[in-house]
């Protein structure tokens, strides 16, 4: 039975989010990551979307060295059984697509140089960094995706506390094409009020490119339910609309 948390706030999300709003990052896929662990999980939590007004979901599992060795092949399979568990449930109004969230170690180096990547739309591809190490050369990282002809857009920029102290990387990362997606579930607070500062100051100064829910489990509803400030509404009303260039 779905957790009835959008009680009173609903209508401020179904305002916020335009009809065209692509959500680029997720992990509803059953059973191959940290996301939905059934079937049934993943049905629940593309309800909670559909209750928030959000129709258009390209979710991306983790593709993560040892760890979560998702390929192409897994994710369609997953893809596919969901989209026809959609089906035999009548819900016929959400569209979703799957790409990957691709962790910039050595397994992705490889699979870089094999071309065998899951793209959001066209070229463009979902990358984070570890939240533990500060990676090295990471200019030279992404500017090798950009060789082999992908568009690198980086999760959560904001989660990084590494950077935190220094927005110079932020400036840098930027400047040699690679985009932002911002977790909204940092301006709840949800991470902590570290990366809920720094995730105002991006979005401040224009750095962020993407929104994304990064949506796991039914908690993060809970979290994303308390989003619609006044001060929030206004830094994400302009980039509302940019997420619409990534539908499939």
């Amino acid at each position: 039975m779905l957790l009835n948390i959008f009680k009173k706030k609903i209508l401020s999300f179904q305002e916020l989010f335009p009809d065209g709003f692509n959500d680029i990052h997720s992990h509803l896929l059953p059973d191959i990551d940290d996301g939905a662990k059934s079937l049934e999980d993943s049905i629940e939590l593309i309800q909670l979307f559909r209750n928030i007004g959000i129709k258009n979901i390209t979710t991306t599992p983790h593709i993560l060295g040892e760890v979560w060795q998702n390929t192409p092949t897994i994710i369609n399979d997953k893809l596919n059984l969901v989209r026809k568990e959609l089906i035999k449930k009548n819900i016929t109004d959400i569209s979703l697509n799957a790409a990957a969230e691709y962790m910039l170690d050595d397994v992705f180096m490889e699979l870089l140089k094999e071309k065998n990547l899951l793209t959001i739309k066209d070229d463009f591809i979902l990358v984070e960094f570890s939240y533990i190490n500060h990676p090295e050369n990471v200019l030279d990282i992404i500017f090798e995706i950009q060789t082999q002809g992908y568009k690198p857009i980086l999760a959560h920029p904001e989660r990084y506390n590494y950077f935190h102290k220094n927005i110079d990387m932020y400036r840098k990362l930027k400047q040699i094409g690679c985009y932002f997606q911002l977790n909204l579930l940092s301006l709840a607070n949800y991470y902590g009020n570290e990366a809920h500062k720094i995730a105002v100051s991006l979005l401040e100064n224009n750095l962020i490119d993407f929104l994304g829910t990064d949506i796991h489990h039914k908690k993060h509803f809970s979290f994303l339910n308390k989003i619609g400030t006044k001060k929030n509404v206004k830094l994400l009303r302009p980039l509302l609309r940019n997420n619409e260039i990534l539908k499939k």
